[in-house]
């Protein structure tokens, strides 16, 4: 059933609460931020709770309510539901617990979650087990408990499943203006997901911010991606769940590299949304999101008034993708006017204190640097304590980056190494003017890391609807590895030239057909290297023979393979199939370096060669492909069409893949190709 729009629930003129003290303090809340719309509390009992008139039941009630806020046990709040979708309600909080969240305490519980939706139709319900929502821009709160916010008429988004994070979030002293606050619960009907496309219709919302325990539509998801980048509206997340790798029953290296929070990564960067780590994170990017909106690069300034904070900034730079570029040549001159002959001008540049309290010399040096073109200017300022100590120098160093930045057209911050030593007030002051106030270095590069990402996504064409299918349910089995190889090859995936046999005289004839040197594999046998069932290099009758005989035990036969040359590096191109996402693909570094040095990359289906490329680029692995050491360099360009076979492969067989390990992909020297030297491929065969 398709659900209404949410736009009644979310921003209500009228507003109705059921319950005791749950629905006094959503009154409560309403008045305390000015709510100008009607409240209709409903009461089996009551006469007036705060001065307004009770009505016994959803029937009395003078109209159809906008929003309701259903504060009542689990049992009560069907019939609540019911009612209100029956005369025509925009949509209902959910507040009881004891649902599906319940099961393993209450048998009941999932039937009772299940029965809540029955009752709701197509009448938009937030929860169950949730506080509902805090709307900051009407003063419309759906909210039983204190909050930190104030009435803004512009500002951004925060959505999470956990109550009890909403209400953290609301007590954030870094001036992020928050327009709404928003918990979904259960999520039984509305996901976070729909929440935030409501949202983002908002003209007064500028960012959203998700904090994602689980996605709950990958639809949604992929809706919310494209109506974000439509509205110039970005999206960050904080995905939480670090979680289980899904290999069930896995016999390849490949589930190992593609667990489901690598998977969240490369889905989210797909759709254009930014993801983050934690949660000051999450809010120090929306303070940049809310300011600049997503970053056309990762280039970056910083200036400190210290050698000791412009080191700081550049360690913390190392682990992420900001690039601290050179100055222009046109930068240096000034600034070696301005700051005097003892300064080193780099980037990071320490200013030293030559300009300490000078606005105008300030304001100079900061402008010079901001006109560097870089995506986002950086100014470290830790403040002094406000009730001990005379803080009239920063000011004076907050003001001048802001004409700074307003000289020069560049987006700016200020960021505290310690976040206890930038006042809230600053912080208010510094939005207020456009500047960003950074509470700690870490976030506010990680802040700028994803902000960029977005800005990339967004630059690059919009990417094809995901691969959505439905997987077969039938049993699971394993190719040979001949049968795997010839199945690539019809892809185009190159494999070595290859003969099976079952026995050993037949093997010793393949090896004379083929010619030497050869390679002899037993089939049947999912970890050959492990069993001794992988002879390389022989250059004989007598050696094939040889190496068939010792594994005839363990082998139901024989795979005879032309030697492959001596690579210039092994890749493992795989696939899996994520609960969430699909089929995805895996690109890393192969052979007995899979686990060891856990280089790889996640590509979501369908993809094309560009994004194959980038992903190879940014391996670690690229070195070696690119002549590590003036060694030769890699047919990158024969291993981009071969992951794209592949990627083929896997997108025409999407609903019965299972996994695939290609494992190792020799890569030979430029213009030489690449050979899939081994292969192992599991399908679930329909029904």
């Amino acid at each position: 059933m398709t659900v209404r729009p949410l736009d009644r629930l979310i921003r209500p003129k009228s507003i109705a609460v059921f319950g005791g003290k749950e629905a006094r303090r959503v009154i409560y809340q309403c008045d305390k931020m000015g709510f100008a719309g009607d409240i209709w509390p409903v009461h089996p009992r009551e006469d007036e709770i705060l001065g307004r008139k009770c009505y016994r039941s959803v029937a009395e009630l003078p109209g159809a309510p906008d929003a309701s806020f259903v504060g009542v046990n689990r049992e009560l709040t069907i019939g609540i539901i019911r009612d209100l979708a029956a005369r025509g309600a925009g949509g209902a909080v959910c507040y009881a617990s004891g649902f599906r969240e319940a099961v393993s305490e209450l048998a009941d519980g999932d039937d009772l979650q299940k029965a809540l939706v029955e009752a709701a139709g197509d009448m938009p319900i937030l929860g169950p087990n949730c506080y509902g929502f805090i709307n900051m821009l009407d003063g419309a709160l759906l909210w039983p408990d204190q909050h930190g916010m104030l009435r803004i008429e512009k500002g951004v988004a925060v959505l999470t499943q956990s109550s009890n994070i909403a209400c953290n979030i609301s007590m954030q002293q870094r001036g992020l203006p928050l327009a709404y606050i928003l918990t979904a619960g259960n999520q039984a009907q509305t996901g976070l997901a729909d929440l935030a496309l409501a949202v983002l219709e908002d003209p007064r919302v500028t960012a959203v911010g998700l904090h994602i325990e689980g996605f709950d539509s990958l639809e949604a998801l992929e809706r919310l991606g494209l109506r974000a980048r439509e509205l110039k509206k970005p999206v960050v997340t904080l995905k939480v769940g670090k979680s289980e790798q899904a290999q069930l029953a896995t016999v390849s290296h490949t589930a190992s590299l593609a667990g489901n929070d690598a998977v969240s990564s490369a889905l989210l960067a797909r759709l254009g949304i930014g993801r983050v780590e934690t949660l000051p994170e999450l809010l120090e990017t929306l303070k940049l999101l809310h300011v600049a909106g997503p970053l056309p690069s990762y280039d970056i300034s910083s200036m400190s008034c210290s050698g000791g904070e412009a080191s700081l900034m550049a360690d913390a730079g190392v682990k992420r993708k900001v690039n601290y570029r050179a100055l222009k040549d046109f930068q240096r001159q000034p600034l070696r006017e301005t700051l005097g002959q003892m300064v080193t001008i780099s980037n990071p540049l320490d200013y030293h204190t030559f300009v300490w309290g000078n606005r105008e010399k300030q304001t100079e040096a900061f402008t010079t640097m901001m006109k560097g073109g870089y995506a986002l200017n950086l100014v470290v300022l830790d403040f002094p304590r406000l009730d001990r100590c005379d803080a009239a120098d920063w000011t004076t160093t907050c003001h001048a980056v802001i004409d700074a930045s307003k000289a020069a057209g560049a987006h700016a911050g200020i960021v505290a190494s310690m976040g206890e030593n930038m006042p809230e007030a600053t912080a208010e002051m510094l939005m207020r003017n456009g500047v960003v106030p950074f509470y700690g270095i870490e976030e506010a590069l990680a802040a700028a890391e994803a902000a960029a990402g977005i800005g990339e996504a967004w630059a690059k064409p919009q990417p094809a609807p995901l691969l959505k299918t439905t997987a077969s349910e039938g049993e699971a089995v394993t190719l040979t590895e001949h049968e795997a190889k010839q199945a690539l090859a019809a892809h185009g995936v190159p494999v070595p030239k290859g003969l099976t046999a079952g026995t050993a005289e037949d093997a010793a004839q393949a090896a004379e057909t083929l010619g030497f040197p050869v390679v002899v594999k037993g089939l049947g046998i999912a970890h050959k290297t492990e069993a001794s069932a992988v002879k390389l290099n022989l250059a004989g009758r007598e050696a094939v023979l040889e190496a068939a005989h010792a594994m005839a035990g363990v082998a139901s036969g024989f795979l005879v393979e032309k030697m492959v040359a001596r690579p210039v590096a092994e890749l493992i191109v795989g696939a899996m199939r994520d609960p969430v996402a699909g089929p995805v693909l895996t690109v890393g570094a192969g052979g007995i370096l899979v686990e060891l040095l856990e280089d790889s990359a996640i590509l979501t289906l369908p993809t094309d060669e560009t994004a194959i490329r980038a992903a190879i680029g940014n391996l670690k692995v690229a070195k070696l492909l690119d002549g590590y050491r003036g060694g030769p360099k890699g047919d990158v360009d024969a291993l981009v069409a071969a992951v794209a076979s592949a990627a083929s492969y896997v997108v025409s067989n999407a609903s019965i893949i299972e996994e695939l390990d290609v494992n190792p992909v020799m890569v030979l020297p430029e213009g030489d190709g690449v050979v899939a030297a081994d292969a192992l491929i599991r399908l679930r065969k329909n029904p």
